[in-house]
């Protein structure tokens, strides 16, 4: 300042020129504002500020920590530059349940970096950040926010080397930080001491540490070395040699601190004696060498030689791994460092014959990493014409844990050299068993397995016996693999070579050729043998065209009570969301469990998505490629509203499939060992069956070691809308008692079956004005939607009842004087008989035994119709017409019975 001229900086001291840089994180370097406050709007749950009063950013000598506590733990640094600048900084982001941003405001409070505001996780170790500054005041914000709902803590995120530049001048040098060095004047950094050696504040040179001490890069110190135990060394196997012979051979841990010369102190074990190498792995055959090389194809072996396959066979590509003598080609193996988080040039996994195991790291904090990188996977035609069916390989392993505290097994997953993703956390000593993981997408694909004895930053070796081992690692469809075996192939028209099958065709084994599944079934297996291959669908679904899967076109039937009801659920075929909570976590913070269900899906296509945005959140309305997604016909994932984040958009993490196969649909309660228990929910009060949709998972974990699977009652309630309301078991609020199966009640109308004939009935109405009307209603409680519409209403012309009771009257009224005539007609007539009668026997009984003379029986002229009569007989009315009618004879005459002087009758006239 005093020449107004630029010096270079004296040895032992560095400067930025035009910057500051803060390495140092003993304790919060000046200027820096540490803040802890928690964004939860309902405060009545939680004191904020007692809560979050520790949640701050931590100090831990060579980098600061952030919190992991769902607290908003704020790191601010304000800086005034004279000119545009850039600030830059190293850092470690492992895991996605911190959000994590870095923003820069200007003097207005504006950010001015939106687009790189939300930072990614790391996978390999510290990542440099760096960003754009402009002239004038500038305040970084590193921010940080947990939002794990889980019992763990997840890990933190670390920063070191804070960087600015931009400033006007420097106006001082700084001092080398301890255990650096820098012997060169104008120097703008450091150098890091060696291992073995120390150096303190402002150092030019390192200084080695006695032979009885020890020290780690960038020591300020050294320390004593202790003596060697068990712990220190591990086990090997030497590389086959010319004879085929190997040994087993005992190495010290690096680096080694402990010493051999101390009483008490162990000494390596001598090396074991030769012994035959352990066979190449399938797929591998051995050279004069003793050496292990890949097979051609076309060919298969069991680890001896290489086998032509025979015809009508192909090979079955893949790597497995079960012989453990030198670590494959496409392997390797390294250390992570627990306390600075670098990696090491050291091996952290070591073969031992029949299985691999983590030896011994500098400190048992170290995360021992071990690697396969896989460069594609044959496809599959099957899978290239099935957006669904997207499974293309998978991968299978044997392993072991032996613990004596809290150690961690990783297994992850990285994609195109990506971040490699945890698939599966084991704690603790686990038994000898087997994981399976399927591979959807045709990448080049790196498996790690990372293990960890304790999380505990305290330096040492004291869980060196706590180990991970892999017996064997099975990886099926590789691209440029080998083979352990053929098998039977469809042939081409030729016969000579072999083809693939059309999609939804099986193998015949005699013959060889493609045969088609029958209808309702499908295929499970990549180029299946015989039909058996052939699996029928469940109840109430069917298959698609290529026979990859079975799906329920949203209909459904069934006999109930004699007679058949039909269902229709399209109304809920498209994906419908569910929040279960609010929950809150041991602070307070709120959360919800947010699923999403697609009941029948587009035939066979699943539309239910969940996502992961964490880690790429982005200002609302803009989408993201990076964001990790699951689609299925349910997904679960957990959901902090952005009230309570203070951010633009909600929080959606650890999304997590519970549904991507269609078993069937049906009443009963238990399908493919999955059961649908009745009082996990209300009983319903309408009498219609609970329609049940049952599906499984592909996701297998520990605990679900067949996977998850979900049942979703629908129920017919007429009172509900269309979309209806979605419910869980009251036993299990979280939707699952066991963790594995999870259970939905869905109440709509739209779950009502449709209606029918059976559904309504006829009201006649009266005869009004000779019109009669039918009316058609539905019966009650209407238990029915859609279906056959209510007929409309049917009139009809009728006759009333006065009219036919004038017509009765009118009718009777004749037939009464009908009656009276006839009867007078007849009376009358009988007495003109009767007459003529009585005259005629008069006549006979004047002549005795004469036949008398002829006298006309016809009425003469002069004669009365009305005259008096002599009744001679007193007969009844009904009497004399009855024998008036049986006294006519056939001629038409009345017939008369004469008597003769005898007494007798003699004839008839």
């Amino acid at each position: 300042m005093k020449d107004q001229a630029c010096k270079p900086c004296g040895e032992g001291t560095y400067s930025l020129g035009t910057g500051v840089r803060f390495d140092e994180w003993d304790d919060l370097p000046h200027g820096f504002a540490n803040i802890a406050t928690n964004l939860e709007i309902d405060y009545s749950f939680t004191d904020p500020v007692e809560n979050c009063n520790m949640s701050t950013w931590v100090p831990r000598g060579d980098y600061i920590a952030s919190n992991t506590d769902e607290c908003t733990a704020t790191l601010m640094y304000a800086v005034n530059l004279k000119q545009s600048g850039t600030v830059s900084f190293e850092y470690i982001y492992p895991d996605s349940s911190i959000i994590f941003e870095f923003y820069v405001q200007n003097d207005q409070c504006q950010p001015t970096v939106e687009e790189s505001r939300w930072m990614r996780t790391t996978e390999r170790g510290w990542e440099l950040h760096s960003v754009e500054l402009s002239r004038g005041n500038n305040v970084l914000y590193w921010r940080t926010t947990a939002f794990s709902v889980s019992s763990k803590s997840p890990k933190p995120v670390l920063v070191k080397n804070i960087g600015i530049t931009g400033v006007a001048y420097t106006s001082e040098c700084f001092p080398c930080k301890a255990g650096t060095y820098v012997s060169k004047p104008g120097s703008s950094s450091c150098r890091q001491c060696p291992a073995n050696s120390f150096s303190n504040k402002g150092a030019t040179s390192c200084h080695p540490c006695e032979p009885a001490q020890y020290s780690q890069p960038g020591s300020a110190s050294c320390e004593t070395r202790p003596a060697c135990t068990d712990q220190d060394y591990f086990y090997t196997h030497t590389a086959c040699d010319t004879n085929g012979e190997t040994r087993l051979l005992y190495k010290w841990a690096e680096p080694k601190i402990c010493s051999e010369d101390l009483p008490n102190a162990v000494k390596l074990p001598p090396s074991g004696i030769k012994m035959m190498c352990p066979p190449c792995n399938p797929g591998f055959f051995k050279t004069n060498s003793s050496t292990c090389e890949l097979c051609p194809y076309g060919t298969y072996s069991n680890g001896s030689g290489c086998i032509n396959c025979p015809v009508g066979t192909e090979p079955v590509l893949g790597f497995e791994y079960k012989w453990w003598n030198t670590l494959p080609a496409n392997m390797e193996t390294t250390v992570l460092s627990g306390i600075s988080f670098e990696y090491k040039g050291m091996a952290g996994w070591e073969v031992a014959g029949d299985h691999i195991y983590t030896v011994a790291g500098a400190s048992d904090n170290d995360f021992m990493i071990l690697t396969l990188v896989v460069p594609g996977f044959s496809p599959l035609q099957s899978v290239t014409e099935d957006s669904e069916n997207k499974e293309i390989a998978r991968i299978t392993f044997v392993f072991e844990t032996i613990c004596s505290v809290n150690c961690e097994l990783y297994f992850m997953v990285g994609l195109n050299s990506r971040t490699n993703t945890p698939v599966e956390t084991w704690t603790g000593s686990k038994g000898k068993q087997s994981y399976t993981y399927k591979i959807e997408k045709n990448a080049t694909m790196s498996f790690t397995w990372a293990f960890q004895r304790t999380v505990s930053h305290d330096a040492g070796r004291k869980y060196t016996n706590d180990v991970a081992k892999l017996y064997s690692i099975n990886v099926t469809n590789v691209i440029d693999g080998v083979a352990s075996y053929c098998r039977l192939c469809a042939l081409e028209s030729s016969g000579s070579s072999c083809t693939s099958c059309p999609p939804g065709h099986y193998i015949n084994k005699s013959s060889g050729g493609c045969h088609p599944c029958a209808a309702y079934t499908y295929l499970k297996a990549h180029q299946p043998y015989g039909n058996q291959a052939c699996i029928p669908c469940g109840p109430g679904t069917k298959s698609n065209k290529i026979h990859s899967l079975c799906y329920n076109n949203c209909h459904f039937s069934v006999s109930s009570e004699g007679r058949t009801l039909e269902y229709d659920f399209s109304a809920l075929a498209n994906s419908t969301s569910f929040l279960k909570g609010p929950s809150f976590t041991s602070k307070g913070r709120k959360y919800f469990h947010h699923f999403n269900i697609s009941l029948c899906g587009n035939q066979g296509r699943k539309m239910a998505t969940c996502t992961d945005n964490v880690t790429d959140i982005r200002i609302l309305g803009q989408d993201s490629e990076y964001s990790k997604s699951t689609s299925s016909y349910v997904c679960q994932s957990v959901i902090v509203p952005s009230d309570v984040m203070g951010y633009k958009t909600v929080v959606s993490s650890q999304p997590v499939s519970l549904a991507d196969r269609f078993v069937g649909v049906t009443t009963e309660s238990t399908l493919d060992n999955i059961t649908s228990l009745a009082d996990h929910f209300p009983t319903p009060s309408t009498g219609l069956p609970d329609v049940i949709f049952f599906y499984r998972s592909n996701d297998v974990t520990q605990t679900c070691s067949v996977g998850r699977a979900t049942a979703i009652r629908v129920r017919c309630d007429p009172l509900k809308s269309k979309y209806g309301a979605l419910s869980l078991p009251r036993k299990c609020p979280e939707g699952t008692c066991d963790g594995c199966t999870f259970h939905f009640l869905w109440e709509t109308v739209a779950a009502c079956p449709l209606c029918s004939e059976d559904d309504y009935h006829a009201i006649i109405s009266a005869c009004i004005g000779g019109i009669q009307r039918t009316t058609y209603i539905w019966r009650k409680p209407k238990l029915c939607t859609g279906g056959v519409p209510l007929p409309e209403q049917k009139v009809s012309i009728c006759k009333t009842m006065d009219f036919w009771l004038k017509v009765g009257i009118s009718a009777g009224t004749c037939a009464a004087v009908l009656l009276m005539v006839m009867t007078c007609y007849f009376w009358k007539k009988n007495q003109k008989l009767e007459y003529k009668y009585s005259k005629l026997v008069m006549n006979a009984s004047a002549k005795d035994s004469e036949l008398p003379a002829a006298d006309s029986c016809a009425i003469m002229e002069g004669e009365d119709a009305e005259d008096d009569l002599i009744f001679t007989s007193k007969n009844s009315l009904f009497g004399k017409i009855k024998a008036f009618t049986s006294k006519r004879t056939s001629d038409g005459f009345d017939s008369v019975p004469l008597k003769t002087s005898s007494g007798t009758t003699d004839m008839d006239l």
